[in-house]
C-alpha cells in the first residue's frame, strides 16, 4: 500500500514545481522492504539515516527512491547528515534531492541511485555554505 492509500501519492507542497509525482511510502511498507520492524524504520528516520516527510493527509512517509534492491540507497545517509548539519528541515532535504540538476544531469536522488555518491557528497556539503 501506498502512504495515503492511492498509487501515485504525491505531496504538492513539498514537490510542486517537480515535473513527476514522487512515490511516497508508508513506515510499514518501507520496513518490509528493508526486513525490519516497523519501529527500526522509526529509528533509522530518528538517527537520520532517511527522512520522512508528511504526505497531502499528514501522515509521515518516505519516498520509494530513497530504497533501492532491499537496502538504503548507498551514501543516502551520509547526504541526510549533511543537509541536516547545513540546518535543512526534512521537507528540504527531500526538495533538495528531488531538484533537477543539468550538470548532472537529473536530479540527486537519481545520481545517488546511480552510484555517483562522491559528487552529491560534495555538492550537500557546498549547499550548506
Amino acid at each position: 500500500m501506498r502512504c495515503g492509500g492511492s498509487a501515485t501519492d504525491t505531496s504538492a507542497s513539498l514537490t510542486g514545481w517537480h515535473a513527476d509525482p514522487v512515490e511516497l511510502l508508508a513506515f510499514p511498507d518501507v520496513a518490509s522492504a528493508l526486513g525490519l520492524s516497523v519501529t527500526k524504520v522509526h529509528q533509522q528516520v530518528r538517527d537520520g539515516l532517511l527522512v520522512a516527510v508528511k504526505n497531502e493527509d499528514g501522515i509521515r512517509c518516505i519516498p520509494a527512491d530513497f530504497l533501492q534492491d532491499g537496502t538504503v540507497v548507498k551514501h543516502l545517509p551520509a547526504v541526510i547528515r549533511l543537509l541536516r548539519d547545513a540546518r535543512f528541515p526534512d521537507d528540504e532535504i527531500v526538495d533538495w534531492l528531488y531538484r533537477p540538476d543539468e550538470s548532472l544531469p537529473g536530479t540527486p536522488i537519481e545520481a545517488l541511485r546511480g552510484d555517483r555518491g562522491s559528487e552529491i557528497k560534495r555538492r550537500a556539503q557546498a549547499a550548506g555554505y
